[in-house]
């Protein structure tokens, strides 16, 4: 079982022209456990600055985060080859011209033998259903298809963590429910920010956050419940007890 520790964190940032730090994330402590774990707020909550700090993306400015007993600041390397994390837009995450490139270039330090590393790849591929499409441009490739290459490519080196920040936010309906039922398959622990209330409700656990703190911890209805009611005092000329009604 992972374990994923954050301990009395916060997230800073220097703003241009201002001696005062802006807070993306207020001082918090959290262990994650569970198989699924789904992070829901407002864009601009801190919800991908959450998600960045599990793979030393983001480093805290106080506290720490510990990944099975490593340091994401001080053992980040070790910390990355157990979590994978998948960027919104697969593009940014894409480098090579094709999807077996791209695949392969992430074997290539686990993989040192080309042969064997091009039969992995190949094996990656076949899993995911990409076979048929490995050697075609990406940019040839639907959005929920650079998407699932993305997530075999992270996949390929087996993490036993994958992070995904907001996948489902550039798919079509059958693209989300492809990557629904992929994500559903995996042996991975998933932590998956989303703005796809049925995906969170897929989650054993949801995290709710908003203006840079965790407001809710619990089961995933009751998250979206709560994600919904936030939402709707924040319409305007909406009152508190309207979202009881």
């Amino acid at each position: 079982m992972n374990s994923i520790s954050f301990s009395r964190v916060s997230v800073h940032v220097a703003v241009d022209g201002s001696d005062i730090p802006k807070t993306l994330l207020h001082d918090f402590s959290l262990e994650l456990t569970e198989r699924r774990i789904g992070v829901i707020g407002a864009n601009g909550s801190g919800k991908s600055t959450l998600l960045r700090l599990i793979n030393g993306l983001v480093e805290p400015t106080q506290g720490s985060v510990v990944v099975n007993g490593n340091n994401t600041v001080d053992a980040v390397r070790r910390v990355r080859g157990n979590v994978g994390f998948v960027f919104t837009d697969p593009l940014s995450q894409l480098v090579m011209p094709t999807g077996r490139e791209d695949v392969e270039l992430s074997l290539r330090r686990s993989i040192k033998n080309s042969t064997k590393r091009a039969a992995r790849a190949e094996t990656v591929l076949d899993r995911f259903g990409l076979l048929h499409l490995a050697d075609q441009s990406i940019y040839e490739l639907s959005g929920g298809e650079r998407q699932l290459l993305a997530l075999a490519a992270v996949l390929a080196v087996d993490p036993t963590v994958l992070v995904l920040d907001e996948p489902s936010t550039l798919l079509d309906l059958r693209n989300r429910e492809l990557l629904r039922r992929t994500v559903a398959g995996l042996d991975q622990q998933v932590i998956m920010s989303t703005h796809d209330l049925d995906l969170a409700l897929d989650m054993d656990r949801v995290l709710v956050v908003e203006s840079g703190r965790i407001v809710f911890d619990g089961g995933a209805a009751e998250g979206v419940a709560r994600y919904r009611a936030l939402c709707a005092t924040a319409l305007p000329g909406a009152r508190l007890g309207d979202v009881s009604r």
